[in-house]
């Protein structure tokens, strides 16, 4: 093996683009590692790990990292990849562009800021969104909780809504912001202290023919005791200021108890009605849905499904049945099919501990990719495949193989909506050839997964 590696001095291109470069440049001949990313301290320690030796480099540089009997395709393609990413890049303007995140908002023209920065950065950039006057979503993670409490305190104060901190999702005024699925416009407003959960009834709520007004993520710990739900408060006083919003969703793993309470009283003050989907309250995100579709006054229809699979959990007598083994991108998700089954090894890849220094699984599968190869014979797999922007742009094109190769038998929930790129149909066909039982409701993939054993 022969390693190849460089920096590039002041070359920046986002880092979840250097992932896709780094992966492209992994699965060429002759190529067996391929680190691609700024040298931050993190992806410095990550290639040393590695046992690459590297130059001097900073924060601010571009660190190449190859590893392979012949790394020279992959060096010609990195230039070619590089290239792309410069000319799809915005064109400088002639002017000095502003240097901070309050200046650019007080340039005119934006009702939004979406702070995405690592975490340790992502404080002040959001607070300066707040104090000129803008809603904000963050995307970062990372942000300890008391921050996270202070920018909210403040953003009540000024009349603003924090989005995060970790706000994966979001559509506000039928634009997508972070993982999101292509949605019709319509009369329900989502609240979401969950990514993952905020797709499933959206898109669930698409299949049966009805829309969206607002998508509002809130973080996953705005419920928690430390922050005590203030974006979900002010987020449902503004969703219900909406005249396009005739019916809001409340989602959300399980809450604080206390704070559970103190949301509740707010809801009981609104105009209009709220469908609860929190876990852990004895309901599950597609009864939830489906109590939305009541509500509406409009049908509950079959959610689709795709049995292309003859395979069982293969058990033999007098032998304890194989491992429910699930293995999810999405946090909520996860824990709902956790509820559901009762039993079973559960691993939610898209956690902080397995993201750290990696594109997400919704992104990148090769970490799910890896737990597949080691699934033991009988049993079954239970796992997630999350579509629309900014995810996998043909999740099947690498999971199906995997899938068809098991010893085990796979169910598959598939969240996404007919009008996604990556479209729906032909992922759930590539899914249910591969020999997969494929489940638009997690809920109810969970279930059939559970009665296999």
């Amino acid at each position: 093996m022969n390693d190849t590696v460089f920096v590039r001095e002041g070359v920046y291109h986002d880092s979840v683009a250097l992932m896709r470069v780094s992966r492209a440049l992994s699965e060429l001949p002759g190529t067996a590692v391929a680190i691609v990313a700024m040298a931050t301290e993190l992806n410095l320690e990550l290639a040393r790990d590695l046992g690459f030796e590297l130059p001097p480099a900073g924060p601010g540089d571009l660190l190449v990292a190859l590893r392979g009997p012949d790394t020279a395709a992959a060096a010609h393609e990195l230039d070619r990849h590089l290239a792309e990413l410069s000319s799809a890049g915005p064109a400088r303007e002639a002017e000095q562009p502003p240097l901070t995140t309050r200046s650019a908002a007080r340039g005119g023209g934006a009702d939004l800021a979406l702070v995405s920065v690592p975490g340790e950065h992502a404080f002040a950039e959001a607070m300066d969104a707040i104090e000129a006057g803008l809603p904000v979503m963050v995307f970062s993670d990372g942000v300890p909780v008391g921050s996270e409490r202070l920018l909210k305190e403040r953003a009540d104060e000024r009349g603003v809504l924090v989005m995060g901190p970790d706000c994966g999702t979001a559509v506000v005024g039928g634009v997508g912001l972070g993982f999101a699925n292509v949605l019709r416009p319509g009369p329900v407003g989502l609240v979401a202290a969950s990514g993952t959960g905020a797709q499933q009834v959206s898109c669930l709520l698409d299949l049966a023919g009805v829309g969206v007004s607002h998508v509002l993520g809130v973080g996953g710990r705005d419920l928690s005791a430390a922050v005590g739900g203030l974006s979900t408060v002010r987020a449902l006083r503004m969703l219900d200021e909406d005249p396009a919003t005739e019916l809001i969703v409340l989602v959300s793993k399980p809450p604080d108890p206390e704070v559970a309470g103190t949301v509740r009283q707010v809801v009981e003050s609104l105009r209009t009605p709220v469908v609860e989907a929190l876990l852990g309250s004895g309901t599950d995100l597609t009864a939830a849905a489906e109590a939305a579709l009541r509500a509406l006054g409009r049908p509950v229809p079959a959610w689709p499904c795709w049995d292309g699979s003859a395979r069982r959990a293969v058990t033999v007598a007098g032998e304890d049945p194989g491992p429910l083994i699930g293995i999810y991108s999405g946090g909520t998700l996860c824990a709902e099919a956790a509820l559901i089954a009762g039993a079973g090894e559960f691993t939610d890849y898209g956690d902080d501990v397995y993201t750290r220094g990696r594109a997400h699984p919704m992104i990148d599968p090769t970490l799910r990719l890896e737990a597949l190869g080691k699934v033991p014979p009988g049993g079954v797999v239970l796992m997630d495949v999350v579509l629309g922007h900014a995810a996998d742009p043909d999740p099947a094109a690498r999971l199906a193989p995997a899938i068809a190769a098991l010893p085990a038998a796979v169910v598959v929930a598939l969240i996404g909506t007919e009008a996604d790129p990556q479209d729906l149909l032909r992922q759930a066909a590539a899914f249910r050839d591969a020999g997969a039982v494929v489940f638009t409701s997690n809920a109810q993939a969970a279930r059939h997964a559970r009665d296999s054993l």
